[in-house]
């Protein structure tokens, strides 16, 4: 999908998702959060590329004591971990006030936040920010996920240059019995 001159901004509240996913939950039970970051990274790739998105993954890192850092993952996506102390929530709160403004101005076409704590949901959509549910974002991911693939899926080639050998053999013999008259 081309991507838009006017970008869509899209913010995923990282352990949020993990928690509602029920395949990055198994993957952070019997793997690690590690694992299921990892996971939910390699998703949210595909999903940002294929849209056109600007994503940002946003990570608690609320009791850890380091500072926050970025990881530029592509062009369509970044990963985020807060400061010291800091919420996801908090900063993809301060982000959407932020962004507020960059929307009346048209320099970007929409916000969409990917949560599925109901407070932030009310807060976000006061600051104009559309809100997809955790079950939302997973049902277009793998809808994006089954349209990639229709989509770059190889075409079959027929075993000739004929037309008729890339028919069934029912439809060959009533075109067959056709040219014969019968």
């Amino acid at each position: 999908m081309p991507r838009s001159i006017i970008p869509s901004i899209l913010l995923v509240d990282g352990y949020n998702i993990i928690g509602a996913w029920p395949c990055l939950k198994k993957t952070r039970d019997d793997a690690g959060l590690e694992a299921a970051r990892g996971e939910l990274v390699e998703a949210i790739t595909n999903y940002s590329a294929f849209q056109g998105y600007e994503t940002q993954i946003v990570f608690d890192a609320q009791y850890q004591n380091t500072a926050s850092n970025r990881e530029t993952i592509t062009d369509f996506l970044t990963v985020h971990y807060t400061d010291f102390g800091q919420t996801a929530d908090t900063y993809i709160e301060k982000a959407c006030a932020g962004l507020r403004h960059q929307i009346a101005q048209c320099l970007i076409s929409r916000v969409i936040v990917a949560t599925s704590d109901r407070a932030q949901q009310l807060m976000v959509q006061g600051y104009g920010a559309e809100w997809l549910s955790a079950q939302q974002l997973c049902g277009e991911v793998d809808s994006t996920v089954c349209r990639m693939r229709h989509r770059y899926q190889p075409r079959k080639q027929s075993k000739s240059r004929f037309l008729a050998n890339a028919i069934d053999a029912k439809a060959r013999q009533k075109l067959a019995q056709l040219r014969m008259g019968l």
